[in-house]
């Protein structure tokens, strides 16, 4: 099977769609598309190396936005149905928004678009799906009220890409989630997954509705559900 995986910048459900992702890439010939916010998130996440173990080859590719321009080559594909399945899993509010208003100016968003000329199917998970008080993981984060401003700062030199400005915060651009930092503060200032209570606003959640009424598009409220899909369109 033929499948192509977008990855979007959010932090909700992406630990769990690299999870699925992984037992279908062992499985199947997987593209992957990375937004450039889907890039940076899974770096900062620590995950970015997850997903490219599984990439190299014909059908197989890494496909960076950055690496695409405005054309975005590759989503010819989609076009030719050289595709059996497209998943965009985790789908952010704001790649929502642009696919149920037909607006096509990204990778994953152009990808959306040409699936759907090239009646691709294509699944979507969305990460806002019902109005309220929502849990969500963050990334790294340097908990300031904890933070003694040590004068050598053990996290900042524990930190590859120097991402810690000591006393201040963490530059999550350059962080790569490897949890060093965390490791190396003596005080536990540094604290990486840690949950908290966001509101998934309604105009979001009708977005998420209107991805019901596109051709050849069906929305999964999870990313574990994939495999089912998959079990049963093979």
């Amino acid at each position: 099977m033929r499948v192509a995986w977008a990855f979007t910048g959010a932090g909700h459900f992406l630990k769990e769609s690299v999870m699925i992702y992984e037992k279908v890439a062992k499985k199947h010939d997987v593209t992957v598309l990375m937004s450039k916010a889907g890039e940076e998130v899974l770096k900062m996440y620590g995950l970015y190396d997850r997903v490219k173990k599984f990439t190299g080859g014909y059908y197989k590719e890494l496909v960076r936005e950055k690496d695409q321009e405005y054309s975005f080559p590759i989503t010819g594909r989609f076009s030719l149905g050289r595709y059996d399945l497209l998943i965009v899993s985790p789908a952010t509010a704001n790649t929502v928004a642009k696919i149920v208003h037909g607006i096509a100016d990204t990778l994953v968003t152009n990808a959306v678009a040409q699936a759907g000329k090239g009646r691709v199917k294509t699944l979507i998970v969305p990460v806002d799906i019902k109005v309220g008080k929502n849990e969500t993981v963050l990334p790294s984060k340097l908990e300031l009220d904890l933070c003694k401003n040590c004068e050598t700062c053990k996290a900042a030199a524990a930190c590859p890409t120097d991402a810690i400005i000591p006393g201040r915060e963490i530059e999550l651009l350059k962080c790569i989630g490897c949890g060093s930092c965390e490791k190396a503060c003596p005080y536990n200032a540094i604290v990486g997954g840690k949950i908290i209570e966001i509101y998934v606003r309604k105009i979001d959640v009708e977005n998420t509705k209107l991805l019901n009424k596109l051709e050849c598009v069906e929305v999964i409220d999870n990313p574990k559900k994939i495999l089912d899909y998959i079990t049963s369109f093979s």
